[in-house]
């Protein structure tokens, strides 16, 4: 892996140089590139200059701030550093909290970090002491001109900081049209939890993966051989109605104990 930014975290007095990874990549599926439907050929996306529709090479691109209607002021890399260097090289822990405290709307992305050369002990202590507390360390830091929140725990033997959203960056879900816990009744709620428990066992990430892709590809495949792609077909069931929330309940239920006795 090939790290992504080089810092430090700042634990009170304690600086502990980091280097960090990116934690997760994205699997957007099958990879299907624009053509033009009457030859096949590929679709490019050009940078062309509004002013005199010539294509722009990259290395003449800038970065700018237009401050009124066509005026602009340009900014360089050098200016995001001179806002504040010491940000844009840290991780300051701000605070600890436990885990349980963050709404899962916060959460945005994780990065690994890596102990720089001579940090070993440090990064080690700072892990233990989060470990041991069952806390996570709050901090907020600098990537990409931009700053983050982000909670600090230990995975294992790594520190694992996950990039948070900020408060602002939420929408809050005030507007939706939702219904109130009154307009279920006990006994369904009742069934419903009998179904919860009987569904309920350890989650182990390993157990899910993209079958929808898998599916793809194979028709993709089935496509180049000349085959003619078999649509995948769902089995075929009679379900109660949908008003009828007590029949569907206790035919899940149903369901469920036959899946597990298979």
């Amino acid at each position: 892996m090939r790290a992504i930014w080089t810092g430090a975290i700042n634990f009170g007095l304690i600086n502990i140089p980091v280097k960090m990874y990116s934690g997760s990549e994205s699997r957007g599926g099958i990879d299907l590139k624009m053509l033009h439907k009457t030859d096949l050929g590929p679709i490019r996306y050009a940078r062309i200059c509004r002013k005199d529709g010539q294509e722009v090479p990259y290395e003449e691109i800038v970065k700018g701030y237009e401050y009124q209607d066509g005026d602009f002021v340009i900014m360089d890399d050098h200016d995001f550093d001179k806002v504040n260097a010491k940000k844009t090289s840290s991780i300051d822990i701000t605070q600890f909290a436990h885990e349980s405290e963050i709404d899962v709307r916060y959460y945005d992305k994780p990065y690994y970090l890596e102990p720089g050369k001579g940090a070993g002990k440090p990064y080690a202590l700072l892990r233990e002491a989060l470990e041991k507390s069952n806390r996570i360390a709050i901090a907020t830091f600098v990537l990409r001109n931009r700053e983050h929140l982000a909670a600090v725990k230990p995975v294992g033997r790594v520190l694992v900081l996950n990039q948070l959203r900020f408060p602002a960056e939420l929408r809050e879900p005030g507007q939706l049209n939702l219904p109130d816990a009154t307009e279920v009744a006990s006994k369904e709620v009742d069934v419903a939890l009998k179904l919860v428990d009987q569904l309920s066992e350890p989650f182990i990430p390993e157990d899910f993966h993209d079958t929808y892709t898998e599916e793809l590809e194979q028709m993709i495949q089935d496509k180049i051989k000349g085959k003619k792609p078999t649509p995948v077909k769902d089995k075929v069931e009679t379900k109660p109605d949908s008003k009828d929330l007590m029949a569907m309940l206790k035919a899940s239920l149903e369901e469920s104990a036959a899946g597990q006795k298979e």
